[in-house]
């Protein structure tokens, strides 16, 4: 039975530590990972769990204690999964449009380093050579994802190195003795059709034969979990038997066995995190029916960013009349959550609680308006426990020098 907090904890949390509030859901997380870890038994498969997209301490020593290996884009998340516990071995660091010297401080710290672009392979392999092995993160071309913001592998995008340029690749690898380990793709979030990356595969396939020393292909991740009721997810049962026939297939003709690699973030975290607001007011115009809560895009920006479609509930009034609401926030900006959204009638002092919050929540949060960001609880074994404190007023300041 898919793991999901009651209403009734939401609330006592709510009311203990405070709202606005983060809950994530320990267990929906381990739930989320078994099911990827089932789904590709037949193939010699990694997960790295994309940080990015949650990186407090306590969620990243969890996900270290299930097993998982760590995916970093910056070099702190890289200090923060070694702080977490990840062994080096374990942590995947995959920048882009970083300095080189980012570069050189992740090699130095013995972590898998992933390239993406021409300048930073030609400079690593010219003051590395084959010293240290290295991953080329590579553009298919396909074009893929919920979103095009969260779309990473089409033509335009500023990710990777592209597949046409294998020939100044291969020049690269040559004169400066790279030793290339693995080759990478994403082509971006929130994909339904598993084909996107059985084609991804195929193109790898056909760029592993450049490089002897392969030991694995990375298709980054991308897996739609459902934001609402009735919505697709990306069917991983069925891309894992796919991916590991399409894998024995390979080792049968090419007489090398590869791992497969993947990147989830979103699909690990998403599912098990909630935003707990309090409804601020009830305001009735010529137009609309707003109910106004004690947060706004300064917490949770997807709604904005992205049209991102987030499930809400009112769960101080489960069994009230239902009405339509326009659920917005406290920022003097339009600041929307949901238009037009059918609510159990939405009283002044009530909470509402956001589902899906835990990707690209609170990890995207700021303190626009001078607002101060929220706490942080974790609960595992239905023990909630504060993992982050709610800023002060003293967090505005503190960096600031008069």
């Amino acid at each position: 039975m898919s793991k999901k907090l009651t209403h009734q904890q939401l609330i006592e949390i709510a009311n203990e530590f405070g709202t606005p509030v983060y809950i994530y859901h320990a267990e929906k997380i381990a739930e989320q990972y078994n099911k990827l870890k089932k789904a590709f038994k037949g193939c010699d498969a990694h997960f790295f769990y994309a940080c990015k997209s949650l990186t407090n301490i306590n969620v990243l020593k969890y996900i270290q204690l299930l097993g998982a290996s760590l995916d970093c884009v910056s070099v702190n998340e890289v200090k923060l999964g070694l702080m977490a516990g990840f062994d080096k071995a374990n942590i995947l660091f995959t920048p882009n449009c970083v300095d080189f010297e980012e570069i050189v401080e992740a090699k130095e710290l013995g972590v898998h380093i992933n390239i993406d672009n021409i300048s930073i392979l030609e400079q690593f392999g010219n003051k590395f050579g084959d010293s240290y092995p290295v991953c080329i993160r590579l553009n298919p071309h396909i074009m893929a994802g919920g979103n095009y913001k969260i779309s990473t592998g089409h033509i335009d995008s500023k990710f990777g190195i592209s597949v046409h340029q294998m020939r100044h690749i291969e020049r690269i690898v040559k004169t400066t003795k790279l030793n290339v380990t693995g080759i990478h793709m994403h082509t971006g979030s929130e994909i339904k059709d598993i084909n996107v990356f059985l084609e991804g595969l195929e193109v790898m396939f056909g760029i592993a034969t450049h490089f002897p020393d392969l030991k694995f292909i990375d298709l980054g991740s991308g897996f739609k979990v459902p934001y609402q009721p009735g919505d697709a997810e990306t069917d991983v049962n069925t891309l894992g038997e796919k991916v590991s026939i399409a894998l024995a297939e390979y080792e049968k003709e090419a007489g090398k066995k590869l791992q497969i690699w993947f990147e989830p973030g979103k699909y690990l975290v998403s599912q098990c995190g909630y935003l707990v607001t309090k409804t601020n007011v009830i305001k009735q115009t010529p137009a609309a029916l707003f109910a106004g809560v004690n947060s706004g895009f300064n917490h949770l920006i997807r709604p904005m960013m992205y049209d991102a479609y987030h499930h809400i509930e009112n769960v101080s009034n489960p069994t009230g009349a239902e009405r339509i609401y326009t659920v917005v926030g406290n920022i003097c900006e339009t600041d929307t959550f949901a238009w037009d959204r059918k609510l159990h009638e939405v009283r002044e002092g009530d909470y509402l609680v956001f589902y899906n919050a835990g990707a690209y929540g609170f990890e995207m949060s700021s303190n626009f308006n001078s607002r101060l960001k929220p706490a942080e609880v974790l609960v595992v074994d239905g023990k909630a426990k504060l993992i982050r404190k709610r800023d002060v007023f003293e967090d505005l300041l503190k960096n600031q020098v008069v």
